[in-house]
């Protein structure tokens, strides 16, 4: 077994991306760490994320600490910035997408049984509050990442790239229909 080259590695991105049609787009709220959204914007563009919708006095993915992280990344993304997180939630539904509360919430369901659809915004919040209840409310759905052990959260970098994961591996696996 041997790393892939160039070539192959150019390859095997083409075969996913033609597996995934549905559409994904980020709505960030609150998110201060420059080294959280940097994380974010190069999860966001390793998975062919088109949009951030941008709230709450998240930082920006163009300053200079956050494109440390992002290694230059942020340029396959673009976003929009918003005051509040649910004119951003109503914005994003305007664009066609499914607003889903990344949230540990009553009624929140497990990620990996959500039914939202080809095409969906994952909002995220602040990284020790979460989504504010205006955001939350705006969220079509809201969904959670079981955890097994004795820690009761994730970093918000870390809950964001699981989540972008588990709605591309729905899609590649066929069950994101609504």
């Amino acid at each position: 077994m041997k790393q892939l080259g160039q070539t192959d590695l150019k390859r095997l991105h083409r075969e996913w991306s033609r597996r995934s049609s549905g559409r994904l787009a980020l709505l960030l709220e609150g998110v201060s760490s420059p080294f959280n959204i940097g994380s974010i914007v190069r999860t966001a563009a390793a998975f062919r994320v088109e949009h951030l919708y941008l709230a709450g006095g998240t930082t920006s993915p163009g300053a200079a600490r956050a494109g440390k992280t992002a290694m230059g990344t942020e340029r396959y993304l673009s976003w929009t910035n918003f005051e509040k997180g649910a004119d951003a939630a109503d914005a994003a539904r305007e664009d066609g997408f499914t607003v889903v509360g990344l949230e540990l919430a009553d009624h929140a369901v497990p990620i990996y049984q959500l039914s939202a659809g080809p095409d969906v915004c994952l909002a995220v919040g602040h990284e020790d509050h979460g989504l504010s209840p205006g955001t939350l409310a705006a969220c079509d759905t809201v969904a959670f990442i079981p955890q097994l052990g004795r820690v009761g959260s994730l970093n918000v970098a870390t809950a964001t790239a699981i989540a972008i994961y588990e709605v591309r591996r729905r899609e590649w696996s066929g069950l994101n229909a609504p």
